[in-house]
């Protein structure tokens, strides 16, 4: 039997994952097409079922969070209308859940910490930059921090 606490968090969780897929249907990002949408909403819809029907081993608080990051993930990284449209979602229903921002978090370390962090900086540096997210400034830092984190890997 799950207890409290899971079913509390499980049902936030779902209703997030809900959110989710009527952000990205309702504001699909244009260079998506029809498959690409398909795929996305129907990774959403496995994530939503497991977090409603999980087996008995995985009702604890750290399956539950690996299916968090899976939710998450898309809507901490990137940015458009469908993050907009969640995030604002997420906050008229009083979710529990906060936008993170991991770049701004890398720039004040002034440091890359690990593979992820590294793959997130190059995923996104030109993105944040076309949008305004980060300053010319901030590029060269990052661009500095990734170099310094991969001269860290290579010895």
């Amino acid at each position: 039997m799950a207890s409290k606490k899971f079913t509390e968090a499980a049902q936030n969780l779902s209703k997030a994952a809900e959110i989710a897929i009527e952000s990205i249907k309702k504001y699909p990002p244009k260079y998506w097409d029809d498959g690409e949408l398909n795929h996305v909403v129907n990774c959403y819809n496995e994530r939503l079922l497991f977090i409603n029907n999980p087996e008995p081993k995985f009702q604890n608080m750290r399956s539950l969070k690996y299916l968090e990051e899976a939710v998450f993930t898309r809507f901490q990284e990137c940015s458009g209308e469908n993050v907009e449209e969640f995030w604002r979602r997420i906050k008229e229903e009083n979710l529990p859940f906060k936008r993170e921002n991991k770049m701004a978090k890398i720039l004040k370390r002034k440091k890359i910490n690990n593979d992820i962090e590294y793959d997130f900086v190059t995923d996104l540096i030109v993105p944040y930059q076309q949008e305004g997210m980060i300053t010319e400034e901030e590029v060269i830092l990052l661009n500095a921090y990734l170099g310094k984190f991969e001269n860290r890997k290579r010895k």
